[in-house]
């Protein structure tokens, strides 16, 4: 996924009904650094789950169709013509402001406190992402892959903050 359709991307969402993302993962963390520092395979986006509906039907119009179904955790929606991915991540969002992600553990959902929805910049568009202490909450409990190590090296370099790889 290249900037270009990062932007591209969340062009369509906004225009076509005002669906609410931010961006994750590798490209979330990019986001954060203003700067892109490795190439992304796919885009990561948390969306309101009451939104999915409208968020399909602007990718599915776009061209997108879902290759993978591991909900209630998460999808993923591929654009045959250009191979572009898309990992879609539903979450439930709190009066507060906060939200949950099922998990793989039924008893044990991903957690987004209100204060992480912040942003980022990508090729100098301002766009919705989580926050660098959010980015590093979610690179824990697995073997971390080069690409792992380079964000949270990236991440550590830019904001001081302290990683467990």
């Amino acid at each position: 996924m290249t900037a270009d359709g990062v932007l591209a991307v969340l062009a369509l969402l906004r225009d076509t009904g005002g669906t609410d993302v931010w961006i994750e993962g590798g490209w979330g963390i990019d986001a954060l650094l203003g700067e892109q520092t490795r190439p992304h395979r796919d885009l990561d986006l948390g969306h309101r789950q009451e939104q999915e509906p409208r968020l399909l039907a602007a990718l599915t119009g776009a061209g997108f169709a879902e290759t993978l179904d591991l909900r209630p955790v998460r999808f993923v929606m591929t654009r045959a013509a250009t191979g572009e991915e898309i990992d879609l991540h539903p979450l439930v969002f709190a009066p507060d402001g906060s939200a949950l992600q099922a998990s793989p553990d039924p008893g044990k959902p991903f957690r987004y406190p209100a204060e992480c929805f912040t942003t980022g910049i990508v090729r100098g568009v301002r766009v919705p992402c989580l926050s660098a202490e959010q980015q590093v909450a979610f690179h824990q409990g697995y073997e971390p892959a080069d690409r792992d190590l380079h964000d949270m090296a990236r991440l550590r370099e830019k904001f001081g903050i302290a990683t467990h790889f």
